[in-house]
């Protein structure tokens, strides 16, 4: 494994650590096999008996014999979570984000990963683009499911020249491949004006709903433009007339599913709603809601979520002085500034929404969650923010308190005189963090 599998650590009172395996030594083989991936060494420690071969810091190899349950984790984790290589993306797409990210960004921004192991594990959506036939029998022996399947055309030639790729053309036979080995897939569409929509749209979405019910659902997201597109593909942004195309269409085969197979499976991105100046569809409409890393129902879960929480309010008494500001993209200010409203009539708090227009990525960039600390810092410096400025956690790095341009919530905290606290985007505990802050 190329040294890929030394431990990082080991857990408490875990197998692994009763058997002396410790951080620093390498994992060389499972019952006599090479572990080629985290897929693979999941697998092979599924087995009830067990011979791993370890290297020791010393260099000594140790033969350790393990006899444990079947679904019984060693409790070791590795250095590099995959075991293995990433492997990186070899497509040239028309729409790609990456491509149109601003220079001097950290270098882990710039990387592109198309790896299917990664899908499994994380919900990355990958092409197929770079998948072998080794892959292809990994994936249904091991029975490696559900996928996240970057879609965007069944048009053969088509889906060429959006991925710019001449081995995307290939993707009905490959999702035919995974249908036949039992393996389910979530699929999205990366919805280009004038190039994949239309007609288009509808022969993807009409293909896709075929292979139901190894289909999981089928996300359809409009492509996100940056002010950094330069001597890339010129491509237009959805306007309010040709999102309500899409939601039309979205519309009509979910209407069509729900007769037959009783399930929806299809659905607009959250943002299509927003920039069409249409009502969100309603919480049940988005099931069980396949699709929220994708933008899909956010806004509906999370309004849901905040009127539930407004349920516990009774008895409840608050500091009406005390002033809590949040920040927001353009795309969700104005849906929160109605929950917020609500909100401040309940109590007679003073919870103000702050618009940020993203300065980095441009006006056309909407989303919370690519909005800035830099920006957040040049367009509130000057406003009165109160004792607490509250930002949703999807702005910041997983796991660290560091946004996209490096500025940290503590850089923030200090250069705005204010304390900012990151919130998880869940309408209950924006509900539950006010009243902790606003409290008499």
């Amino acid at each position: 494994m190329k040294n890929y599998g030394k431990v990082a650590w080991v857990e408490e009172n875990s197998i692994g650590q009763e058997v002396g395996i410790q951080p620093g030594d390498v994992l060389i083989s499972v019952n006599g096999k090479t572990v080629e991936d985290i897929i693979d060494y999941k697998y092979l420690i599924s087995d009830e008996y067990l011979v791993l071969e370890i290297q020791k810091l010393n260099g000594d190899i140790w033969e350790i014999d393990i006899e444990k349950e079947a679904a019984e984790d060693l409790g070791i984790r590795f250095n590099n979570q995959l075991l293995d290589r990433e492997r990186s993306c070899a497509n040239k797409c028309i729409f790609c984000f990456i491509d149109q990210l601003p220079p001097s960004m950290r270098d882990t921004l710039y990387y592109k990963d198309d790896d299917w192991r990664l899908s499994f594990l994380y919900g990355n959506y990958i092409t197929l683009t770079n998948l072998s036939s080794k892959d292809v029998e990994r994936i249904i022996s091991q029975r490696i499911s559900p996928l996240y399947i970057s879609v965007h055309t069944v048009d053969s030639d088509l889906r060429k020249a959006m991925l710019n790729n001449k081995r995307a053309g290939r993707i009905k036979d490959q999702l035919e491949v995974l249908k036949d080995g039992n393996i389910s897939f979530h699929c999205q569409i990366v919805l280009c004006p004038g190039i994949n929509d239309g007609t288009k749209l509808d022969e993807t979405i009409e293909y896709l709903l075929s292979l139901y019910p190894n289909l999981l659902s089928i996300a359809v997201v409009p492509v996100g433009l940056t002010k950094h597109r330069r001597r890339l593909a010129k491509l237009k942004p959805f306007e309010a007339d040709s999102s309500k195309d899409v939601i039309a269409q979205v519309n009509k085969w979910q209407s069509l599913m729900l007769q037959r197979m009783g399930s929806r499976l299809v659905y607009a991105a959250d943002e299509f709603y927003v920039t069409a100046g249409m009502p969100l569809p309603q919480f049940h409409e988005y099931e069980d809601f396949p699709q929220l890393e994708n933008g899909v129902g956010i806004m509906s879960k999370f309004k849901k979520e905040f009127q539930d929480g407004l349920k516990h309010l009774e008895g409840i008494r608050y500091n009406k002085n005390k002033q809590i500001s949040i920040a927001t993209g353009k795309l969700a200010s104005t849906f929160m500034k109605e929950l917020i409203d609500g909100f401040n009539d309940r109590t007679g708090m003073k919870v103000s929404i702050h618009e940020i227009k993203n300065r980095l990525f441009g006006a056309r960039v909407t989303v919370a969650g690519l909005v800035t600390g830099g920006d957040i810092l040049r367009q509130l410096s000057k406003k009165t923010l109160g004792q607490v400025l509250l930002i949703p956690d999807t702005m910041l790095k997983v796991g660290e308190e560091v946004f996209l341009d490096d500025m940290t919530v503590a850089q923030l905290s200090s250069a705005l005189d204010t304390q900012v606290v990151p919130v998880e985007v869940n309408g209950g505990q924006l509900v539950s963090t006010l009243t902790q802050l606003g409290r008499a």
